[in-house]
Parts: structure tokens; sequence; C-alpha cells
């Protein structure tokens, strides 16, 4: 089960089924979806989306998955999966618009990254990007993700993989309170 993770500014819990239009709202934005899984998806795809979230990947204990609040507020996703892209597990996040420039991103990020070394006990977590997504690849070098390869899709775009390890410093302070993608 999914558990409740806190942040300085940040609340990170199971979905619940009120959020879904909080949600759709999140993935119908392209600025936010255009770096989501495949990018943007008509509104019933998303809110089939978040049905799997409960039906499939609460219901059979796949892997976390968060709302991200901030104040009461619904300001984000986030999640920690494993996938086969990287043969280990991967963080997933997208913020509002609205919250962006706030740091927001760097904490949320350090939290799941935390919670997969601490909690999990991952030795290692990967992250993939798209290639212009800037954005998310200079916050992940910040917070100490290295690139480590390039994945050459379908389409000609470029994905980039990139790997961080347990460090003794920078890691984000969580308090565990019970325990619990775009492309489920």
């Amino acid at each position: 089960m999914t558990p409740t993770l806190r942040t300085e500014r940040l609340l990170l819990e199971p979905y619940i089924p009120e959020d879904e239009e909080g949600f759709v709202a999140l993935f119908q934005d392209t600025r936010v979806s255009q770096w989501m899984g495949d990018g943007p998806a008509c509104e019933a795809a998303d809110r089939a989306l978040f049905r799997r979230i409960f039906t499939k990947v609460y219901a059979q204990d796949l892997f976390d998955v968060w709302a991200v609040r901030r104040n009461g507020l619904l300001v984000g996703h986030a999640e920690i999966k494993p996938t086969d892209a990287v043969a280990g597990h991967e963080i997933v996040y997208a913020l509002a618009p609205t919250v962006w420039g706030s740091g927001l991103g760097t904490e949320l990020a350090e939290a799941i990254v935390a919670y997969g070394f601490d909690n999990l006990g991952l030795t290692k977590v990967h992250a993939t990007v798209a290639a212009p997504n800037e954005a998310s690849l200079t916050l992940l070098d910040r917070i100490g993700f290295e690139h480590v390869r390039d994945i050459k899709e379908d389409d000609g775009s470029t994905t980039r993989v990139l790997v961080r390890r347990p460090t003794a410093i920078g890691k984000a302070p969580l308090a565990r309170q019970g325990r619990t993608n775009r492309c489920l």
C-alpha cells in the first residue's frame, strides 16, 4: 500500500476518488503531458488512467503512486516503479505549471528518490527524460543524477536515461505514515 510522505512543503499521499478532476486537469495541460509517457492523451484516456490507479496499481500493490498536495491542493503526481526500460526502478513526477519555478520539483524528486533508497532498499534509482526537457534534465543533474545512455524512440526522438545512487548528502527528510503513472 502506498505510504503517505511529507516534505517541508508537500504532502504525497495515495489518490482518492475525489482527485479525478484535478488529475485529469493536470494531464490535460499539454505543458505537463508533453513530457509524460507517450505525450498528451484525450480526456477519456486520462480518466481511464486515473481509474487504473485504483483498479490495478493500488488493488494489486504494483508500485507506489501519489497525489502531490501543497496546502491541501492537488498540485502534482508522483510515482516510483519498476520498468524494463532501465532494468530497475524509475521515478516519475509532474507538477502543475502554477507551481513551477518554486523549487517544489526538486523537493518532490528528492522525496521520491529518498523513499526508493530508504524504504524500498534500492541501490540505484533511474529517471527517463525526453532530451528536449531541459528543465527536468537540469533539476535531476542538480540532485545528483548522471546520464548513462540514450534511447532512440520509434518516432526518432531521444530519451535520456539517468541514474542516481545513494549518497550521504542531499537526502530529503521524509515522514512515513502508512505503505502504497502516467504509464500503467
